[in-house]
């Protein structure tokens, strides 16, 4: 990594408050103050190479206001490398070796102080997403003093929540894991004395899937789910393993920010949140079958009421956040199916750990629903004991709790919870 640089103090940042926290990165602890401050082109997309690197370029970023993309290699194909190119920034890889800049063609001036976060993708291609540290920065309330797990892609939405908490708050210390350490965070976050994690479902989902004992050695105070819908299954299930932990679920975005902010242990939120405005609070709408967000965190150019492409459902007393727009309704025969329903159903199975619902082409009807589901390993106490569900079994789990044509024709088990760099599953 390359080592600090003599740039001079850049006025209107000062040191944040965070700076002397705990980072704990590769199993090596120091602390912000002790980053070194790259030498950075301004402005500059960061490809980093290890979470380290990111941690330097965030740290550059707060001292000098660099106008900073921040992302992984694996993240920005060649046509985004030539995207980043055409819009100015000089696209900067930080390894160990040092700096290591492509210039764009036409360069532009910088704008300080601004961060750009590329979305998850997650309705196509990577888009551009225009931020500052402040609009980041949504935690603002004195926090008792934690030592959180950052297990997030660097310069993603929930990445730069967990890093500028940490940043800005004294006490809010990091244990950061990179991605060949996944399958083994439990041990490390024990090791580190991590009582604070943020992850998304899947990512919760598969911990349990693969070593629930070892989770259960980690001395959980605070858990936090977010990135995807949170469905009532996987809330019981940590509160079963850690009773006394305070258990959050965030809705949050590149384009809206940390929106809304549940702690009660319920799926979904309060029906009583809709359109109420409080000054400095997101105000929460629903426009049809879609939630519809008013942030004061938003990015550049999102004023106002924002259309989020989240497809939600009253029911009783909670709004529940089903999925996406364009990926949840499939089409059966004229009638409408929530994929998020079906999977909410599948995995309220005591043997289901995850759950895919999809569309397929059939004949006559147009659509039918199918599902992938990866089954929780039994105990071995309980292996005798425990009937393990056929694709049979499961459907008629489902046929019990869903009208007809909303029932999977085709259930098929995988042995492992998939999941991508940004800790989500494909559902």
């Amino acid at each position: 990594m390359t080592s600090a640089t003599a740039h001079p103090r850049g006025a209107g940042y000062p040191e944040p408050a965070g700076v002397d926290n705990r980072l704990v990165v590769g199993g090596a602890a120091l602390t912000w103050r002790a980053l070194p401050t790259p030498a950075l082109p301004d402005p500059a997309a960061v490809l980093a190479h290890s979470a380290g690197h990111a941690l330097a370029a965030a740290r550059q970023h707060a001292v000098y206001g660099t106008e900073l993309l921040l992302s992984t290699a694996s993240r920005v194909d060649a046509a985004m490398r030539a995207e980043l190119l055409d819009a100015g920034f000089t696209v900067t890889v930080l390894d160990d070796d040092g700096v290591h800049p492509s210039a764009p063609p036409r360069p532009r001036a910088a704008e300080p102080g601004r961060l750009w976060l590329l979305t998850s993708g997650s309705t196509g291609r990577p888009k551009r997403v225009g931020h500052t540290l402040d609009t980041l920065t949504t935690v603002r309330a004195d926090q008792p003093d934690r030592t959180w797990l950052c297990p997030y892609a660097p310069g993603t939405y929930a990445w730069w929540q967990v890093v500028t908490l940490s940043l800005t708050q004294p006490g809010q210390h990091l244990v950061l894991v990179e991605p060949d350490e996944l399958d083994e965070w439990p041990a490390v976050a024990a090791r580190h004395g991590v009582d604070a994690a943020s992850g998304t479902p899947t990512f919760w989902r598969r911990t349990l899937y693969r070593d629930a004992a070892a989770l259960a050695r980690v001395p959980l105070r605070q858990i936090t789910l977010g990135g995807e819908p949170v469905d009532q299954a996987i809330l019981d299930q940590l509160r079963a393993l850690f009773p006394a932990a305070r258990i959050s679920w965030i809705y949050a975005s590149s384009e809206v920010g940390a929106s809304i902010v549940v702690h009660d242990g319920r799926a979904g939120f309060p029906v009583g949140w809709l359109d109420r405005a409080s000054p400095g609070r997101p105000t929460l709408s629903v426009r049809g079958d879609e939630l519809v967000v008013t942030s004061p965190y938003h990015g550049v150019g999102l004023a106002g009421p924002v259309r989020t492409g989240d497809r939600v459902q009253v029911v009783d007393d909670r709004v529940l956040i089903t999925g996406r727009l364009d990926s949840d309704e499939i089409n059966v025969g004229g009638s409408k199916v929530s994929a998020g329903v079906v999977r909410g159903v599948l995995t309220g199975h005591p043997a289901v750990a995850w759950a895919r619902v999809t569309g397929r082409r059939a004949p006559v009807l147009g659509r039918m629903v199918v599902a992938e589901v990866v089954l929780a390993p039994a105990a071995p106490s309980d292996r005798l004991a425990v009937h393990v569900p056929d694709e049979a079994a499961l459907v008629r789990w489902c046929a019990d709790r869903l009208p007809e044509h909303a029932v999977p024709r085709r259930i098929r088990v995988l042995t492992e919870i998939p999941v991508k760099e940004t800790l989500k599953s494909d559902v």
